[in-house]
């Protein structure tokens, strides 16, 4: 059956986790966020950390409680959001952004776990994104280069998974989870319901427990919305 790779809780999983290291989590707003592992870490104390988040989810939610306790000295972000407490931090110099356009986040990820140590894109170029950045023309086109990211965790949440890492999320919650989970040099992986190893298909299987190294139930999730937005009847 293989050796597992079930721990305790969130607690458990963190354990490793220690100033000044990078973390990428997954979600996008607040869809899709490892809650649990975010308490977890909050509790833990951990300081100076570069997080790489699509965003920083709302100022009482998420990466928000970090930033509340001023766990976060750098953030790896494409959107600063809703995140009122995120913005202040950034314009007053407390927190060091570097924002970068959300396709180059997912690729700068995704290349990280697939052992591609950089790339070029078009995305920014001739734009601040762009300075301090080698620039090259292929084809007639100018092209930047982009570093990948190799964060020293990756932690995830996703709704089902087994003994071995393997991964399933649920619809939309998939968003970053992939590329943070795949890159991480250590992966924790929380979800919603753990499953009997042979029972996920091999082609529903969507992040393989391969890139997995910690893996718990998590409890009391809140799957809060940013923003519900009703049709007008």
């Amino acid at each position: 059956m293989g050796f597992s790779k079930i721990v305790k809780d969130a607690d458990t999983a963190c354990a490793g986790i220690r100033d000044g290291m990078t973390l990428a989590l997954g979600g996008f707003g607040l869809c899709g966020i490892p809650e649990n592992t975010i308490s977890a870490l909050v509790k833990l104390g951990v300081r100076d950390l570069t997080c790489i988040s699509n965003n920083a989810g709302v100022d009482d939610f998420g990466i928000g409680f970090m930033l509340q306790k001023r766990q976060v000295k750098k953030m790896i972000s494409s959107y600063v959001g809703e995140n009122k407490l995120f913005e202040s931090l950034v314009l007053s110099g407390e927190l060091e952004l570097e924002l970068t356009p959300q396709g180059t986040l997912a690729e700068k990820l995704r290349a990280g776990g697939a052992g591609i140590p950089a790339f070029f894109t078009p995305t920014g170029v001739g734009t601040l994104v762009a300075e301090g950045k080698e620039v090259r023309e292929f084809d007639g086109r100018k092209y930047v280069l982009e570093r990948a990211l190799k964060p020293d965790f990756g932690i995830v949440k996703a709704w089902r998974g087994d003994a071995h890492g393997n991964l399933v999320f649920r619809k939309t919650s998939r968003n970053f989870n992939p590329v943070c989970a795949k890159a991480g040099r250590v992966t924790i992986a929380e979800v919603e319901e753990i499953v009997p190893v042979g029972s996920i298909e091999p082609d529903q299987v969507h992040v393989p427990g391969i890139y997995v190294h910690r893996l718990f139930q998590g409890v009391g999730y809140q799957k809060r919305i940013e923003k519900k937005t009703l049709r007008k009847v």
